[in-house]
């Protein structure tokens, strides 16, 4: 491997800035007053908004490699970083109310999530396995740092133990997958694995591999069976931290997905392809009939995301162009809705009143009619009822699949579909046919931009609903083929 040149560093520009930007938040909070928190929030916000700028402006028109061939620059990185970093920067907009509420408005969570999705954008880099493994450890660490940001709740504790346990589990199995990996083709750079995986003398050992590294995307995308840690994280996170964690990682997931499975092993394809099936049909049937039963509203969207997971594997079964690009845009879709969901319990939650349960949501129009009318159009996004951005994203992936020749993998995603909207048909009939609890008041955030970006947030998954060419466009752009 060659010295780092200037050409590289350029190439990383995105990361590096964040990097300094981190450190130099870090130091400013150090210096700074409890009512000088404010300055840190907006500076934060100002921050990830440049690097989605530097992301955009500095796009190559073909794909670059830097470090040796160990971070790529192209289509795929550069629209997942963008995705991703805007899902930050509405993490960030709707947070501020919320840690001030409860005394958790300190600077390590805005340096924390800045880590974090440096992570991400490594992990979507990568063009080596070294690459992949570091920008997964810098998320999933800063992660598990995020869920016990709140110290005196027990939930939070426990959430933050049990994701760090079996996360690393999940890592230690991607790791040992790698070796095996690399023991049967010699090289750890993805490029060169992609033509050595059908030439390698030990086939066996190589296909073993493959099994612990799907493992560990099954963990990282939460697909069932390796959900477990889902529910919990979900429920016991702060909401600030849950908002993060149901949309930036799950771009990245993808990326490492696709990183992994077609530039590293697609000549594996036909090996590949029916464990992702076997995974999609698991996470479609866990996610949506456990999530009938549930009466916490972040539990139900944990199980919810579980079931989305199922979808978005639905467009990666399909191995070529068409799958990718569905898988893709089902992402970016479910990142919008995720933070749009969370957001507004978040707008509705103040001190002493999370807003976790359904029950908490009854006679919400009578109530607050507007926040009631966001929430329904993210809860049929979520459904995937027309003309709403997640109905055209469940269109494609089952679309992908069918093209895929698996016609039965298509129809068990329709039925559970199907199934799925009784849960979030619930929350809506809470909301607007349901007296509300006596003795429970909701008082709506009084942030301006929270209440803003979260109406725009709601709004585009119409906006997109109705205009998703463009988005689609880009998507397919990105996978030639």
């Amino acid at each position: 491997m060659t010295m780092p040149n200037l050409n590289d560093i350029l190439i990383m520009l995105p990361e590096l800035y964040l990097v300094a930007a981190a450190c130099l938040l870090l130091l400013l909070d150090a210096f700074m007053k409890p009512e000088q928190r404010s300055l840190l929030h907006w500076l934060s916000i100002a921050v990830v908004l440049v690097a989605i700028y530097l992301v955009i402006s500095g796009q190559p028109e073909q794909p670059v490699r830097a470090f040796g061939g160990m971070f790529v620059r192209d289509g795929v990185a550069e629209i997942l970083k963008t995705f991703a970093l805007l899902c930050v920067a509405l993490v960030f907009v709707y947070s501020r109310s919320y840690l001030a509420d409860r005394k958790l408005y300190v600077g390590e969570f805005y340096t924390l999530m800045i880590f974090a999705v440096i992570g991400v954008m490594l992990l979507v880099s990568a063009g080596n396995l070294i690459t992949v493994y570091l920008g997964l450890e810098l998320l999933t660490l800063s992660s598990y740092a995020l869920v016990a940001l709140n110290r005196d709740s027990k939930l939070s504790s426990e959430a933050a133990v049990k994701y760090f346990v079996l996360g690393a589990l999940a890592s230690g199995m991607l790791l040992y997958g790698m070796s095996m990996v690399y023991g049967a083709t010699a090289t750890l750079d993805l490029a060169t694995l992609h033509g050595a995986a059908a030439h390698t003398g030990v086939p066996n050992l190589l296909l073993f591999g493959m099994i612990f590294m799907i493992i560990g995307i099954g963990f990282k995308l939460g697909a069932a069976p390796f959900h477990m840690w889902i529910p919990d994280v979900y429920q016991g996170a702060p909401t600030a931290v849950t908002i993060f964690i149901g949309s930036a990682p799950k771009l990245a997931a993808f990326g490492m997905a696709y990183r992994l499975l077609e530039a590293g092993l697609g000549d594996l394809s036909a090996h590949w392809q029916q464990m992702l099936a076997a995974l999609a049909v698991l996470s479609l049937a866990i996610g949506n009939l456990v999530a009938i039963v549930q009466t916490n509203l972040k539990r139900l969207l944990a199980y919810s995301t579980i079931s989305h997971m199922g979808y978005l594997l639905l467009g990666l079964v399909n191995a070529g162009p068409e799958g990718y690009a569905s898988a893709l845009f089902y992402a970016i879709s479910y990142a919008l809705m995720g933070t749009a969901a969370f957001g507004v319990i978040m707008a509705l939650a103040r001190a002493g009143f999370e807003c976790e349960e359904i029950d908490d949501l009854k006679g919400l129009n009578q109530r607050s009619p507007w926040m009631a009318f966001l929430m329904m159009l993210v809860m049929f996004s979520l459904a995937g009822v027309p003309p709403l951005f997640g109905f055209f994203a469940k269109f494609l992936v089952l679309q992908s699949a069918i093209h895929a020749g698996m016609l039965w993998l298509a129809i068990v995603g329709a039925v559970f579909a199907i199934i799925g909207l009784y849960y979030y048909l619930r929350v809506v009939k809470v909301m607007y046919f349901d007296a509300p609890v006596e003795g429970t008041e909701i008082k709506l955030q009084q942030d301006p931009a929270l209440r803003l970006v979260l109406s725009l947030n709601a709004l585009t998954l119409l906006v997109l609903g109705l205009a998703w060419g463009p988005l689609l466009g880009w998507c397919k752009s990105v996978f030639p083929g």
